[in-house]
């Protein structure tokens, strides 16, 4: 062992140690670590955030290089085993932490390090690998007729073109990334088992539920739990959209392909029931829609759109995502908008996580470093998710100055829209956490076959005869943001819980339906006080519990799909 390590866990296991008998020396303990912490990590945090915008808006090698090394340098400091001895200690110590903040500051420490007790080649590894793969999904582009294309071009042509040919070359043209990242991914997959083999884990997703505090067993009680709520639903709307394809493409309902639905993984509700849900969006300003309402609800995002990257460009990733950059109030929201429905929708998503972050002091600048961030990835899942629901309702459209030629129809096919994306969704969620979990407990099976057979299961989508790609690999969850999927299914649970507790405390009276927030500071002042004020320093199930007055379930979310 180096000398100044061992000096380091020497000296740090003598200073609590020696400091245990009385509650006081054990918060003070706890905080001085807390701050040693916050004036190492704090730095190297926001040059990896920075490098990793960089990175996403640019795509190039250059910016791809830079987060790598940023994020080697993150690893190589939480993997010093001495710090993790003293965190260990103060872990171990946590009854005498009287002080409810440091307390819980141990227990988000203890898991932050732990992640790192590893061998650093092995970190190492994994970041190269999985900076590799994220730059070849973002500069990939696929060909459509000879021509580079983008996503939006994909979801243009599977929302509103008749010809199947076409719509087939385009969906396959999407998915040709799966095969190009094929091989890197199957070894960053090897290489996070590795690791979580090291830590005494089973695999690498049982690891990472430890480390965002869920239980596997639980999980999947819940998700079973919606799959018995959501089966004969599904099934009833499923019919129902396949019989209206069949017609528009005048074929059977067996002969339907993956390709004729409206977006290439069938995630999303096809808008085909004879009202255009983009028509109010074509002209619109979007980036001004949302920013009026939520400057409506007191929480403005000038700030933020004054540091994003909106559009469309060459080289930059092709999905949309918010990060906060330092705690602080730089939050930056990447998007590539278009006018319609989708990135209307997507907007005030992705705003709705900028407005949880520490922008305008929603998280309050009191509470430290360590905790001044979003509770947990369900719950600004869930945010998100309550308020890009509003798109489809004509009432929060006219109040944000939309015009909506017809507010019957247009009221009508967006209900019926939003609980077919419920249900959608909801199918599509199973097959996401499903697969992962089977990925990293057996990641030498036939992963194509694997997937297709949850698919089928699941959604109700019939594999292509004779297809044997690596289409897993197409979606970028899976590449760059692995166990996270099944957050966004917990996030609809509790954004419908979320939004249920809003009407009942703020709309007595109204229905659920009814209720579109706009221009009511009460909403941005529930939102602050219930949610964003505690930042991290509630575990997940108790934000909200405190939030909404029950644990999470599916309750309210049965409601919002059967209404």
């Amino acid at each position: 062992m180096d000398f100044k390590l061992f000096l380091s866990v020497v000296f740090g296991i003598i200073f609590i140690n020696g400091n245990v008998r009385g509650e006081q020396n054990m918060n003070m303990a706890a905080k001085s670590f807390l701050e040693k912490h916050e004036l190492l990590m704090k730095p190297l945090e926001i040059a990896a955030n920075l490098a990793w915008w960089d990175a996403n808006t640019t795509g190039s090698s250059s910016a791809f290089e830079k987060k790598e090394k940023a994020q080697n340098k993150i690893d190589e400091a939480l993997a010093n085993p001495g710090l993790f001895q003293e965190i260990k200690l103060l872990k171990d110590n946590k009854t005498k932490i009287t002080d409810p903040v440091l307390s819980r500051s141990v227990d988000v420490l203890f898991l932050i390090y732990l992640e790192k007790q590893v061998p650093l080649d092995l970190l190492k590894k994994s970041s190269y690998l999985s900076n590799k793969v994220e730059q070849s999904f973002n500069s990939f582009r696929p060909v459509i007729q000879g021509k580079e294309s983008t996503e939006n071009d994909i979801r243009t042509i599977l929302k509103g073109s008749l010809d199947s040919n076409l719509r087939k070359e385009a969906w396959e043209a999407g998915k040709k990334v799966g095969n190009i990242l094929d091989k890197d991914l199957k070894e960053l997959i090897a290489t996070r088992n590795q690791i979580a083999k090291h830590l005494k884990f089973f695999n690498y997703h049982e690891m990472q539920l430890f480390l965002n505090e869920q239980n596997g067993r639980d999980l999947i009680q819940i998700f079973d739990e919606l799959d018995g709520l959501t089966r004969e639903p599904f099934l009833q709307i499923k019919d129902e959209i396949d019989a209206k394809l069949a017609l528009n493409f005048k074929i059977k309902k067996n002969e339907l392909q993956p390709w004729h639905y409206h977006d290439p993984f069938f995630q999303e509700a096809p808008a085909i029931f004879g009202f255009d849900l983009d028509g109010p969006f074509k002209k619109a300003d979007l980036l001004g829609l949302s920013q009026k309402f939520y400057k409506g609800i007191g929480l403005p995002i000038d700030r933020v759109i004054a540091g994003s990257d909106l559009y469309e460009k060459k080289g930059k990733s092709p999905h949309a995502f918010c990060t906060d950059i330092d705690r602080a109030g730089d939050v930056r929201v990447l998007a590539n908008v278009k006018p319609d429905d989708y990135w209307a929708s997507t907007l005030l998503h992705e705003f709705g996580h900028a407005v949880y972050s520490s922008n305008n002091n929603n998280i309050p600048a009191s509470l430290p470093y360590l905790l001044r961030s979003e509770c947990h990835i369900l719950t600004t899942e869930g945010v998100a998710m309550m308020f890009e629901r509003l798109t489809k309702r004509s009432a929060f459209l006219k109040a944000m100055g939309l015009i909506v030629e017809d507010s019957e129809g247009f009221d009508a096919a967006a209900s019926k829209n939003l609980k077919h994306r419920l249900l959608i969704f909801s199918r599509w969620c199973q097959v996401m956490l499903r697969f992962e979990k089977a990925m990293y407990e057996n990641p030498d099976q036939d992963l194509n076959s694997l997937w297709w057979e949850l698919v089928t299961k699941y959604q109700g989508i019939i594999r292509p005869e004779k297809r044997n790609s690596a289409d897993y690999a197409s979606k970028i969850h899976i590449v760059s943001a692995p166990v996270y999927y099944h957050n966004y299914m917990l996030g609809e649970l509790f954004a419908s819980q979320v939004h249920h507790s809003i009407a009942k405390e703020l709309y007595p009276g109204k229905k659920t339906s009814e209720v579109i927030y706009e221009g009511n500071l009460k909403v941005g002042d529930f939102m602050r006080n219930k949610i964003f004020s505690s930042g991290k320093s509630l575990p997940w199930n108790d934000l909200v519990k405190y939030a909404t007055g029950k644990s999470l379930s599916a309750e309210s979310f049965s409601k919002d799909f059967k209404n």
